[in-house]
C-alpha cells in the first residue's frame, strides 16, 4: 500500500513543476515613436547617443540589422504589429484627431489572441489607432466638425480602443500631438479637457500640437515618465502562475521634444538624442521592474520603433554629424530603407542565445505568428494573413533561408517597395515622401531621379544607401518582382497558408 501512496506523493510534486517549465513566457514589446536604426548606441563608445539599457537589452538577446516595420508612418504601423496583416490591405494614413477605430469589429489582434490564451493584457502610452469619440457627443453636437470642449460629455465611456481590442487594462494619453490633451484610464477620461489649448511652455526641442481641448494641468513633460511609472506598476501586479503581455507604445522620440531637464546636454545630437537618452532610461526602468519581481528570466522582450526619424534628421546630420538612418537613405514617410528599417531587438533569456545577430529580412507583422506559436494558439487562414513565425530564427533551428518569400513596405497610396533577398524594387520614381535636401544629398553622394523615372531598382547588399538605381539593368526582375507585388496587393497572402 505504501508504494502506490509514494508513486503518487512524487507525480504530485512533479505536476505543479512541470506545469511552471510549461508556462509560456510573459510578452513586453516597448515600442519608440519615430526612432532611426541608428539611434541606439548598440556599445559602440563613439556614438552621439549612448542607450546603455537597450544595449543592455541587446547582449541579452538578438538583434537584427534588417527589421522593419510595416510603414514609414504611425497608425498603420501599429495596427499592422496588432493584427499581422499589412495596414495597406485596409488603409494607408493615420486617425487624425477624434479619428474613428481603424479596427473592425471581428479583427484578430495579439492581445485579443494572447488573451484567450490565458495572459492579462496591458496597454501603456500612445493608442493613435482611434476610438468612438462620437458616443460622448452631446445631444445635438454629433457629426460636427467642430472640435471644442463644450460639445463632449467627458464624463462618459467611450468604446473602440485598446479595451475592445483585446487589452485588459489601458492607461495613455492618446496621441502627445493631438487633442484631446488628458489622461485616458481604460475607456475614460481621467483628466477633464476644459478648454482650448494654449500655445505650449518653451519646448525643449521644437514640435507643436493639434488645437482641439486640453485639460488644465496637461503637461507633454510628464506623459513619457508617467506612462513608464503606470507600466511598471502594472507588472509588479502580475502573478508569476499567470502569463502577461506588456504592450508599452512611448511618445518618444516623437514630436514635439520634450525630453525632462535632467536629461538635457545627455547627447551628443541635441535635445533630440537627450529624448532618445530619456526613452533608454525608461526602457531601464521596465527591465528594473521586472527583475525585481522575479519575472525577467520568463519574459520575452521586444524592443523596435514605429517607423524611421522625423525629418528634421537632416538639421541633425549637419549640426551634430548624427544620422538616425545610419547607412541608409530615407527617413520617415519614406519607402527608403530609413523610412521602415528600425531598431528590433529581441529578448528572451535561455531561449535566444544572449548577444547573437540576425540579418535575416523580418517585420512587425510577424509579432503575432510568432506570439501565437508561443502561446499554443493555432492561426486560421484568415488569420494574421502577413505574418512568418519568427522562433526558428530567434532559436537558432534550422528552417529554410530566406524566411520571407518577400517584404512589401508602403506609406503612400499606390507607391510600394518590395523586397526579395539582397533586392528591392520600388514602383514610383522616388523612394522620398518628401524633397531630399541638397546638403543631405551632397553629403551622402546621392542623386534624385525625375518624375518620369519609371521606377527604381536596388541592390542593398551592395549599395545600403541606394544610391545607383539599377531598373534598366534587370528587367527580368523587375517583371518578376512587380508580379509578386501585384499578386499581393490583389488580395494574396504574404504568409504561406497554414494547415
Amino acid at each position: 500500500m505504501k508504494k502506490p501512496f509514494f508513486v503518487l506523493s512524487l507525480l504530485s510534486n512533479l505536476i505543479p513543476l512541470q506545469a511552471e517549465q510549461a508556462r509560456p513566457p510573459n510578452i513586453v514589446i516597448l515600442y519608440a515613436d519615430d526612432m532611426g536604426v541608428a539611434d541606439v548606441s548598440y556599445g559602440d563608445p563613439k556614438a552621439r547617443i549612448q542607450t546603455p539599457n537597450i544595449d543592455r537589452l541587446a547582449r541579452r538577446g538578438m538583434t537584427f540589422s534588417d527589421g522593419h516595420s510595416s510603414s514609414g508612418i504611425c497608425t498603420p504601423s501599429r495596427f499592422a504589429l496588432l493584427t499581422g496583416q499589412h495596414h495597406w490591405r485596409r488603409f494607408h494614413g493615420i486617425v487624425g484627431a477624434f479619428g474613428k477605430s481603424v479596427f473592425k469589429p471581428d479583427d484578430f489582434t495579439i492581445a485579443r489572441m494572447l488573451k484567450k490564451q490565458g495572459y492579462r493584457t496591458g496597454c501603456f502610452g500612445k493608442w493613435h489607432l482611434g476610438w468612438d469619440f462620437e458616443a460622448i457627443r452631446k445631444p445635438g453636437e454629433a457629426g460636427k466638425k467642430q472640435i471644442a470642449a463644450e460639445s463632449y460629455d467627458w464624463t462618459g465611456r467611450f468604446p473602440g480602443g485598446p479595451l475592445d481590442q483585446g487589452f485588459d487594462r489601458y492607461f495613455g494619453d492618446g496621441t502627445i500631438n493631438f487633442p484631446p490633451y488628458c489622461w485616458i484610464d481604460n475607456d475614460r477620461f481621467l483628466t477633464i479637457p476644459t478648454r482650448p489649448v494654449i500655445k505650449s511652455k518653451p519646448l525643449a526641442g521644437g514640435g507643436n500640437f493639434r488645437p482641439g481641448p486640453m485639460a488644465e494641468s496637461w503637461n507633454p513633460y510628464d506623459i513619457l515618465p508617467t506612462i513608464t511609472r503606470k507600466t511598471v506598476e502594472w507588472i509588479s501586479e502580475q502573478k508569476a502562475d499567470q502569463p502577461f503581455f506588456t504592450y508599452l507604445a512611448f511618445n518618444s522620440p516623437h514630436y514635439p521634444i520634450v525630453p525632462n531637464k535632467e536629461f538635457h546636454g545627455k547627447s551628443k545630437a541635441g535635445y533630440y538624442g537627450d529624448f532618445i537618452i530619456e526613452t533608454d532610461a525608461m526602457v531601464g526602468r521596465v527591465m528594473t521592474a521586472l527583475e525585481k519581481n522575479g519575472l525577467a528570466e520568463n519574459t520575452l522582450i521586444i524592443f523596435t520603433a514605429d517607423n524611421g526619424a522625423e525629418n528634421l534628421g537632416f538639421e541633425r546630420l549637419e549640426k551634430f554629424n548624427h544620422w538616425s538612418s545610419g547607412k541608409f537613405r530615407g527617413l520617415k514617410r519614406d519607402i527608403y530603407e530609413g523610412g521602415h528599417r528600425v531598431p528590433f531587438i529581441v529578448s528572451w533569456p535561455g531561449k535566444i542565445k544572449a548577444g547573437s545577430k540576425s540579418d535575416e529580412v523580418v517585420s512587425q507583422v510577424d509579432f503575432a505568428a510568432t506570439f501565437a506559436t508561443i502561446a499554443g494558439y493555432k492561426l486560421n487562414n484568415n488569420e494574421a494573413i502577413d505574418s512568418y513565425n519568427l522562433l526558428p530564427v530567434l532559436t537558432s533551428k534550422d528552417y529554410p533561408k530566406p524566411l520571407r518569400v518577400a517584404t512589401v513596405q508602403n506609406t503612400a497610396k499606390d507607391k510600394y517597395a518590395i523586397r526579395q533577398g539582397d533586392w528591392v524594387f520600388i514602383n514610383t520614381s522616388s523612394g522620398a515622401a518628401q524633397r531630399e535636401k541638397k546638403e543631405y544629398l551632397e553629403h551622402f553622394n546621392l542623386k534624385t531621379y525625375p518624375k518620369d523615372t519609371p521606377g527604381l531598382l536596388f541592390n542593398l547588399k551592395k549599395d545600403p544607401r541606394q544610391s545607383t538605381n539599377l531598373y534598366r539593368h534587370h528587367p527580368e526582375k523587375i517583371i518578376a518582382m512587380n508580379k509578386l507585388l501585384q499578386r499581393y496587393l490583389g488580395g494574396e497572402r504574404c504568409a504561406p497558408a497554414r494547415n
